[in-house]
């Protein structure tokens, strides 16, 4: 049995071309699991494998605790003072062994132990293959459809084998074993057990990976992909870049008589492209993005990133696109939000927030009518703006004398103070009922706070993926600190 193992391990080692060391530690591990099924007790057993002779020894450990750590396994638990009467230098953490005499591997334990040692070389085989792809920095995989797994394509490239996924599939494509098939490499998932490499067709990486499969400009660098949006098997839009004035990104991608794209179209099944320049102005990006529509007006919200595009009444359908797809698409690829609205529908928002913004001037700065008026035609929106926009600027507004303006200057930021005094009281409030939430510290709870998340039953309602997204707290800890405030839910189901 010992000399069999050892044959094994140095055959499948030196065919596979896997580090013998794997397969041993591998076998190790079995045959201590076996052995441990042989006692009635849950004790720990280390195995060991002679790499000259095959010859197994077994041992029963002890696992040393630190002072005063309670003994929860006896089985495998020593506290200190036991432990030092084996070995006086033993630390805490450190193991105690004492060998197992006159056990044998015996029938089954030499099947286990073949079984262990034929999947080890499989997995490092596959581990290894894998790894050869990637370091060859491929992004593409081409292949055929080796079989279906509940609706999940098995595509064999060489001796790669790679799963795309049902989702990753461009709706209403029939793809069938035997296929050939060619898909962008979207993750890797080393705790699976079957293929390690998940692809996809829907990516827009994908689509930008096939442009520069058809555009050399782009691999030799003359030509850069900005952006990429899709709506898989429908339309999709790229944003190109020249970095060589005398090349014309648009016209090189699309290739003589369309056959560049043309090609990338092909391969998306139909998939219409739409090439835009790209544009370093974000405004003047946005209006290339809903091209063909023609854009009138635009107004620029750095603080929310948003922008409302004003068209006229006959491009407004050609802006939105079918069922909001143009306007989606272009909104993915800016990543902008974009506000489609006519030119009535422009003017009624702006007379909405001179409305909103004029009554809140005369009311924090107790200003008549016409004081608010003229501060809203000048262009001031906040009272920030009011109260620390430079001196000589609000000096140039012919309305208003000097006295005036630092009146004006004097109460915005007195309202200012007043509110952020209000705001620190109202946080403070919230704090208190925040930290009733077991795991809850007093930053987390102040920056709750701060985001509106302002009570404990505001934060039990809260998803996990919502509250990352918010908050920027890591998902353990978001989920760790919803399931403490929803804690009193369960108390009250359970009474």
């Amino acid at each position: 049995m010992s000399r069999e193992i050892l044959l094994l391990v140095d055959a499948l080692g030196r065919e596979k071309n896997v580090d013998k060391e794997i397969v041993f530690g591998a076998l190790e591990l079995a045959l201590a699991s076996a052995t441990k099924k042989r006692f009635q007790e849950d004790i720990d057993v280390r195995a060991s494998v002679d790499r000259v002779t095959g010859e197994f020894s077994f041992f029963r450990r002890w696992q040393v605790m630190s002072e005063g750590d309670p003994i929860e396994e006896p089985a495998r638990q020593l506290v200190p003072g036991e432990a030092r009467k084996e070995n006086p230098d033993i630390q805490p953490g450190e193991y105690i062994e004492k060998p197992l005499g006159g056990l044998e591997v015996g029938r089954i334990g030499a099947q286990t132990a073949k079984q262990v040692i034929l999947q080890k070389i499989r997995d490092a085989e596959r581990e290894q293959i894998l790894n050869d792809f990637l370091a060859r920095k491929e992004h593409l995989v081409t292949g055929v459809i080796k079989r279906m797994e509940r609706g999940n394509a098995i595509i064999e490239s060489g001796r790669l084998e790679a799963m795309l996924p049902r989702d990753q599939m461009i709706p209403k494509e029939n793809l069938r074993v035997g296929d050939r098939a060619r898909a962008y490499v979207w993750k890797i998932d080393r705790a699976s057990r079957g293929p390690q490499l998940l692809l996809s067709r829907t990516a827009p990486e994908f689509l930008v990976k096939l442009f520069e499969l058809e555009v050399p400009e782009l691999e030799d660098g003359l030509l850069e992909i900005k952006a990429a949006a899709r709506d898989p098997g429908s339309r999709a839009k790229i944003a190109v870049h020249s970095k060589d004035r005398r090349i014309d990104p648009i016209g090189t991608c699309v290739g003589m008589r369309g056959s560049r794209v043309q090609a990338v179209t092909s391969e998306l099944a139909g998939e219409r492209v739409d090439i835009i320049l790209w544009a370093e102005d974000p405004a003047q990006f946005v209006i290339n993005a809903l091209a063909p529509a023609e854009v009138s007006k635009i107004k620029v919200d750095e603080e929310a990133h948003s922008m409302d595009i004003v068209v006229d009444e006959e491009n407004l359908a050609q802006a939105i696109g079918r069922n909001g797809q143009n306007v989606k698409l272009a909104s993915e690829l800016t990543g902008w939000k974009l506000n489609i609205m006519t030119m009535e529908e422009s003017q009624k928002k702006s007379e909405e927030e001179a409305t909103r913004v004029r009554t809140l001037f005369m009311d924090k700065l107790d200003v008549d009518e016409e004081v608010a008026e003229i501060l809203v035609q000048e262009g001031f929106n906040t009272l920030e703006e009011v109260a620390y926009v430079p001196l000589p600027e609000m000096q140039e507004i012919e309305s208003f004398d000097e006295a005036t303006v630092n009146e004006l200057r004097s109460r915005a930021r007195n309202a200012l103070l007043t509110q952020a005094i209000v705001s620190e009281e109202q946080v403070e409030h919230d704090i208190e009922d925040l930290l009733k939430v077991a795991g809850m510290d007093n930053d987390t709870a102040r920056m709750l706070a701060a985001k509106g998340v302002g009570t404990q039953e505001a934060l039990a309602d809260f998803a996990t993926d919502d509250l990352v997204e918010l908050t920027g707290l890591n998902a353990e800890q978001a989920k760790q600190l919803i399931m403490a405030a929803r804690a009193p839910w369960f108390a009250e189901a359970n009474s």
